[in-house]
């Protein structure tokens, strides 16, 4: 079962080229990502008035929570980006198979959200599509669609997430899948 997502943001400003992590767990990142920003609950962290707002801050160079946690404790929440003009973090690995980092991208504002999506060598990597290219249906909007199922998607990392992750046509190719 999938767990409710998490708006993660800053509280303060986030310097580009920050590291967060590594990620603990299984990384499987974008397994459930669509292409409507789900309401989920949000967790503030220094503003008691708003529970659900999950904010970080920087302190002593390191980004932590309200209880001062540090990011290995909520680094799994940040939800991933469906395109790059909501991506703040990349996901790197200094080593093919090593340990996974999130990295800040530009300066992160205080009150954005924090979204992150594969680096291309990390995308490469779990064999997850690094482009997308889109088409415009009857409307003129810009659509994605599967080279596999052909079903059609808004962005290009919700895409990317469903050839990975979930399209069983996909999954018949002959080449190996990384599950990591």
């Amino acid at each position: 079962s999938r767990a409710p997502a998490i708006s993660v943001s800053a509280e303060s400003c986030i310097p580009a080229g920050l590291r967060l992590g590594p990620v603990p767990g299984t990384f499987k990142l974008g397994k459930y990502l669509s292409d409507r920003k789900e309401p989920g609950p949000k967790k503030k962290v220094f503003s008691y008035a708003v529970p659900p707002v999950f904010q970080v801050r920087m302190v002593r160079g390191e980004l932590v929570d309200e209880a001062g946690s540090s990011a290995l404790e909520w680094i799994g929440l940040i939800r991933a980006a469906r395109n790059s003009q909501e991506q703040t973090l990349e996901a790197v690995a200094d080593l093919p198979g090593g340990q996974i980092f999130y990295r800040a991208l530009r300066d992160v504002q205080p009150g954005e959200e924090l979204t992150v999506w594969y680096s291309n060598p990390l995308a490469q990597w779990f064999d997850i599509p690094v482009t997308a290219t889109p088409t415009h249906d009857e409307k003129g909007e810009e659509r994605y669609i599967c080279w596999y199922c052909w079903r059609t998607f808004k962005y290009p990392n919700s895409l990317k997430a469903h050839v990975h992750f979930h399209c069983a046509l996909s999954h018949s190719r002959s080449f190996l899948h990384h599950d990591h």
